[in-house]
């Protein structure tokens, strides 16, 4: 009997201890996370961080006495000076205030043919688009007997991303005043995502592979969609290169790396030269078990996820060839940097055109484009269709001129919205392969604005005020930059090429103007109006 009664001690310890365990180990942090304050979601990162000045910056650009250009303000701990001390001077805010910044887009947007998407007909659309999801989402629910009490998803036409689809209008992806950008940036910073899966290009590559021309190692297109609480998207690509590194000089430009801090910087540098052609970007630190690997239902993804010997969570492409862990990105030991760029409206919405670019490289370990040979290939370009009728051109040479700015010689196609026709402007999408080299400026970029010898008066007056000292490129993007998340987004000699490569742009067109004069290099019509003279730089300067 004795015996019997130390075996139900036992048994109970067991019991007692098993029970502590659970206590300790599920309920326990359930309850944190009730008690757990509400100002920012769950899932962020960040949250030991000092708070960003994009938070004052999205609640000071509700208040239309705020400057127009808000949303571009540098961190607020920068900017406000100390008692009886006068603070430094914002060389961005200042540069948003100057009159080339405030003259009036031409021409003005009347009617409904100036706005990409009618709103009615979108938010139909994307009722839609929410219905189907918490329909599938319940189905997978239900197939593999999940529990949630997360209600189903609704759309709030209120929400930031949808507000800026819905401002996508003839001059831009935003309005200059776009009190919607800053928030977009806040909410792809903090909110939680739902869903996680491959872009389209990898689904397209799981299923065929044309290997014989170009073979790549696995991982260098690496990127998902995130879907996040609001019904928003955004492409998602990790960091895959320190800020330090440069890419190898004996590298094609088609096998570098796609760097994250390269597409945060973009965005950046398509607001400052007033293109607005950049989809909104921002930077953030993402938990890949809890917002990628607990989130997505794509079994590929989740086969993918490994530990490593490290013990950092890491994930990589899935591919017909080469896959391999060696190109896999890491967590430390869950968290990893990425970019987040907003998505455009779904082509169903509004139809984009895939264009090749004229000045395309070729895509191959040897041999050159007619371009490269030619230095009167321009003449050529002008007798097609539609460089020949539009200002389809000017926008080539736009994007050669930013393009060469970052650094990036891979732009083989650009975008349009059938929309706004020829003389729409063209989207600069996929700017993940700039500031990869800083000691090197890559000047075949440029053959667009060398050969053809043709510039926007409104661009080159843009360039002209980035040149001058009080509104210098490098000091504007370093403090613009320091608002991201991940800051800082740009080493140093990356900022100082800017300066440099903005000055051979400069001295490219002056050799342009001096050969042919000019008018014949200027191009100024209805949609390159200049600012009043007070603000006007001088053209041959």
């Amino acid at each position: 009997m004795p015996g019997l009664r130390r075996d139900r001690l036992l048994a109970l310890l067991l019991l007692g201890a098993l029970f502590s365990a659970d206590l300790y180990f599920h309920l326990w942090p359930q309850v944190q996370r009730q008690l757990r304050p509400r100002e920012r979601p769950a899932s962020c990162p960040c949250s030991g961080r000092a708070p960003s000045a994009s938070l004052h910056s999205a609640a000071a650009s509700r208040d239309p006495g705020t400057a127009a250009h808000n949303f571009s303000r540098a961190r607020t701990g920068a900017q406000h000076p100390s008692r009886g001390h006068p603070g430094p001077r914002s060389k961005l805010q200042a540069l948003f205030a100057h009159s080339l910044y405030q003259v009036p887009e031409e021409p003005p947007l009347l009617g409904p043919e100036d706005w990409l998407l009618a709103s009615q007909e979108a938010l139909r659309y994307y009722r839609r688009k929410v219905a189907r999801w918490n329909r599938r989402h319940k189905i997978y629910k239900e197939q593999f007997n999940l529990t949630s009490w997360d209600p189903p998803l609704q759309l709030r036409s209120e929400a930031s991303w949808i507000q800026f689809h819905l401002g996508i209008n003839s001059h831009g992806l935003y309005s200059r005043s776009s009190p919607v950008v800053s928030k977009l940036l806040h909410d792809m910073r903090y909110f939680p995502t739902i869903s996680a899966d491959y872009s389209q290009d990898e689904k397209a590559l799981l299923g065929a592979c044309d290997c014989s021309q170009i073979v790549k190692p696995s991982g260098v297109h690496l990127k998902l969609v995130l879907r996040f609480s609001d019904f928003g998207k955004a492409m998602f690509k990790p960091m895959r290169q320190q800020r330090e590194e440069e890419t190898p000089e004996n590298f094609f430009y088609f096998i570098d790396f796609q760097r994250h801090n390269a597409e945060i910087a973009a965005f950046h540098l398509d607001r400052i030269l007033d293109f607005r052609r950049v989809p909104p970007t921002v930077g953030r630190l993402v938990n890949v078990t809890k917002e990628i690997l607990e989130v997505t239902k794509n079994e590929i993804l989740q086969s993918v996820f490994f530990v490593s010997p490290a013990n950092n969570v890491c994930f990589f492409a899935k591919c017909p060839y080469m896959c391999k862990t060696e190109y896999a990105v890491c967590g430390n030991p869950h968290l990893l940097e990425g970019s987040l760029s907003a998505f455009l409206p779904s082509l169903n919405l509004a139809p984009r055109l895939s264009v090749p670019n004229p000045w395309i490289r070729s895509y191959s370990l040897s041999g050159k484009e007619e371009w490269e040979l030619n230095p009167l290939y321009c003449d050529t370009v002008k007798q097609i269709y539609p460089y020949n009728s539009s200002s389809r051109l000017l926008g080539v040479i736009d994007m050669a001129i930013f393009d060469f700015l970052i650094g990036n010689m891979d732009r083989h196609h650009y975008e349009m919205f059938t929309k706004f026709g020829d003389d729409g402007y063209l989207i600069h999408l996929d700017n993940a392969r700039g500031f990869g080299r800083h000691s090197q400026d890559e000047i075949s970029i440029l053959a667009p604005l060398s050969q053809c010898c043709m510039i926007k008066k409104k661009t080159l007056l843009h360039l002209q005020l980035l040149a001058q000292a009080d509104y210098r490129l490098s000091d504007v993007m370093r403090e613009s930059l320091l608002d991201d998340q991940l800051a800082p987004v740009l080493t140093e000699p990356h900022l100082l090429a800017l300066d440099r490569r903005l000055h051979i742009i400069l001295k490219t067109v002056e050799d342009c103007i001096e050969a042919r004069g000019e008018g014949r290099v200027i191009a100024d019509g209805p949609a390159q109006q200049s600012a009043p003279d007070s603000g006007q730089a001088n053209l041959t300067s």
